[in-house]
């Protein structure tokens, strides 16, 4: 996937000032168009779990209604119709689980977001979503095609920054002799879905394709578990043979091998680069790829001001010695992240609202290997301002971004 440089914001519509689509959505894209930014990434738009996670969604297919502006908006029968018509292979088993209802809540959610993305790309706004790569226990995908699924251990990850014992997601693991046997089907139709609802899917875990972690169900920590091979690259290669080209962002963070470098740029694309990791002592901003996907954090990170009074003087140091070899002049630590982000070599350059605000930790969105207390962040009404607008668009200009 060959992308121009460019520059985009993260913020899920859960962080909205009324935390829904709507006119606060339309103004988003308003206000990113004006601070000169192509991209609007979003997290998963599937039913959140009951702590809020978008990660441990009730479907891999259906949208939350928890979105929706208009909820009770009337839907028509040939509107019914045409959406079952278009997405059978998924919408009878979403119905199976959410009943009836549930299905004109996912015509009114395909009618809320097309009109947002039309509007978006119409001021040259474009979306990147969120792919999970697992889903969740017990989740309409689960019970549906149980055969699609291992009965045995779950997901999660071995120890790493998050988490001294690993972090024990839980989630069922695919059988991949089996979903091969279909020629991935499942797959392919989960793939067809994303990109009818945006432009660029970053796709979540994507080291678990070439090697995932399998932990005993019965285990109450990650530290038990084991690799096992996944598909690869086969995968991919099936799903390109039928929809295309793939507009994928590899999330690969974690414990990376030389394996899943190498089917990462097999198959053309752009990994991630996240700034608190590299100025942490794992590497060099300014020695980023092009074929990447430069952050100051992610939506697992804390924010980068918070990042920052945690740091230590090495760290500091560092990050200082950084902006000065790359000329840059600021003196608030999230900005100079976000112009280490910018300056970067990386082909597209993605910062969360909160470090464009200069929030602190208590604006942070999610803390790893945790439940309780994450997805809750919102915006302040007029929070992001013309002037803020203006501040973006002059760095995105300096960094040769500008749309």
């Amino acid at each position: 996937m060959q992308l121009e440089r460019s520059s985009g914001v993260l913020l899920h519509p859960t962080s909205l000032p009324g935390g829904r689509l709507g006119d606060d959505a339309y103004r988003f894209v308003d206000w990113l168009a004006a601070a000169g930014q192509s991209w609007w990434q979003i997290l998963p738009l599937g039913p959140p779990d009951e702590h809020g996670s978008p990660y441990r969604s009730s479907s891999a297919f259906a949208c939350w209604e928890g979105l929706l502006a208009e909820p009770d908006a009337p839907v028509s029968e040939p509107e019914i119709e045409r959406f079952v018509a278009r997405n059978r292979y998924w919408v009878e088993d979403w119905v199976d689980f959410a009943g009836e209802r549930a299905l004109a809540g996912q015509v009114r959610f395909e009618r809320e977001w097309s009109a947002l993305r039309e509007y978006a790309r119409a001021r040259g706004v474009r979306l990147i979503g969120d792919l999970p790569m697992y889903v969740a226990p017990g989740s309409a995908d689960h019970l549906a095609h149980p055969e699609l699924f291992q009965p045995g251990d779950v997901a999660g990850v071995p120890p790493d920054e998050w988490s001294a014992t690993g972090q024990l997601w839980g989630n069922p693991l695919y059988d991949w002799h089996a979903l091969r046997a279909t020629g991935y089907r499942w797959w392919i139709e989960r793939f067809r879905h994303t990109f009818e609802l945006v432009d660029v899917a970053r796709l979540d875990h994507f080291r678990g394709f070439v090697a995932y972690w399998s932990v005993p169900k019965d285990d109450r920590v990650a530290t038990g578990g084991r690799w096992r091979r996944g598909p690869g690259r086969a995968l991919f290669d099936v799903v390109r043979g039928e929809l295309g080209a793939l507009p994928l962002i590899a999330e690969d963070l974690g414990v990376i091998t030389p394996a899943v470098c190498r089917v990462r740029d097999e198959l053309g694309l752009p990994g991630m680069a996240v700034l608190h990791f590299l100025l942490g002592g794992r590497g060099d901003p300014l020695a980023i790829p092009e074929n990447r996907i430069a952050y100051t954090g992610t939506h697992d990170n804390d924010t980068s001001l918070g990042w920052w009074r945690t740091a230590d003087e090495r760290t500091r140091q560092r990050t200082l010695r950084a902006a000065a070899a790359a000329g840059i002049d600021e003196t608030e630590p999230s900005w100079v992240l976000v112009r280490l982000a910018l300056t970067s070599r990386a082909r597209v350059s993605v910062v969360p609202a909160q470090d464009l605000l200069g929030l602190g930790s208590d604006a942070r969105m999610n803390t790893p290997a945790t439940v309780r207390g994450n997805w809750q962040w919102r915006l302040e009404p007029d929070q992001l301002d013309d002037a803020l607008a203006a501040r973006l668009r002059d760095a995105t200009a300096d960094a040769r971004r500008l749309r």
